[in-house]
């Protein structure tokens, strides 16, 4: 199978099998995280871990990955074509990448933010105000000044994050990356691509309408905020399904997708005010987004950008 857009070369059995378990495991854990209090009045666990926490990074972000794991037994298919092999040193460029091209998108989107409401950005004062704040909830004054919190932000959000984050992601990956955007070849890479990032953003929906990632006090919540994620994750789908076709590879999106969860608020650190999550300062705000999807058009508009290494052409075959 290629990807030359024959539409009866799409397995739809092994789709419908892998959608039903990701959407269905999700989405009843949403439903336990919504009868438990939602994801702000859930209760606290060990280590004041809350139980919608636990319930959002484990169930419910690797269930995905479950349904790939099912797909593939359900329907007979086997477990070749995992995409799960490094492919490195080969593969590097699309490690680099997947690393450092969402660090430069979610800066590009809070200066664009910052450039459209500039009454919003407060600057190193905004950040002193947070850690006075941060320092009300601790009971005494936090050992940093502004510079060097956002400096620790950084390296935090940067370096630490596509390890600590990693092990969630991966549950999102395998499934969407690894398994879902292959088996979407033969409507070809562009919609493919376009297709599998609307399945995403439709599958965090439970989560949006609680309230994550927008908050619901916002003209037309939580409704919104539910076709922003789609348009954010299609955004976000285009650039980590391309390093995924270039690396020959599901990890370059793992290490991608944990960046973004672990650097996308960075520009809220100078925000003065009330944001409206909306819009922005984060990854996910309309304006915010403007630099990822200027980059995912550029990727869609020529199939020779899209065109993958070996292991994602023979996994479609």
């Amino acid at each position: 199978m290629s990807a030359t857009g024959d539409l009866d070369d799409l397995q739809t059995r092994r789709i419908a099998v892998f959608l039903g378990v990701a959407f269905g495991l999700s989405w009843a854990t949403g439903a336990a995280v919504y009868l438990t209090g939602g994801l702000t009045d859930s209760p606290t666990l060990l280590a004041g871990i809350s139980l919608a926490t636990v319930l959002v990074a484990g169930p419910y972000m690797w269930a995905p990955a479950v349904a790939n794991v099912v797909a593939r037994l359900a329907t007979g298919e086997g477990w070749t074509d995992l995409l799960l092999r490094p492919r490195l040193p080969e593969g590097w460029r699309a490690w680099l990448v997947a690393w450092l091209l969402p660090v430069a998108l979610v800066l590009a989107g809070g200066a664009v933010y910052f450039a459209a409401f500039p009454g919003s950005f407060g600057g190193l004062d905004a950040v002193g105000d947070l850690l006075d704040r941060l320092g009300e909830v601790a009971g005494q004054p936090l050992p940093f000044d502004p510079g060097t919190y956002v400096a620790l932000q950084f390296a935090l959000g940067v370096v630490l994050s596509p390890f600590v984050n990693a092990p969630f992601t991966f549950g999102e990956e395998f499934g969407w990356r690894a398994y879902l955007l292959p088996k979407l070849a033969p409507l070809g890479w562009r919609r493919a691509l376009v297709a599998h990032g609307v399945v995403w953003g439709v599958w965090h929906w439970p989560v949006i309408a609680m309230g994550h990632n927008y908050g619901l006090g916002y003209a037309g919540a939580p409704y919104a905020g539910m076709a922003t994620m789609v348009l954010f994750t299609v955004a976000v789908g285009v650039v980590l399904g391309w390093v995924t076709l270039r690396g020959g590879s599901v990890w370059p999106a793992v290490v991608g997708h944990a960046v973004v969860n672990g650097f996308a608020g960075f520009p809220a650190l100078f925000f003065a005010g009330d944001p409206t999550p909306l819009l922005g300062p984060t990854g996910v705000g309309l304006v915010a987004m403007l630099p990822w999807l200027a980059v995912a058009g550029w990727l869609l508009a020529s199939p020779e950008r899209l065109a993958p290494v070996a292991p994602v052409a023979e996994a479609t075959g």
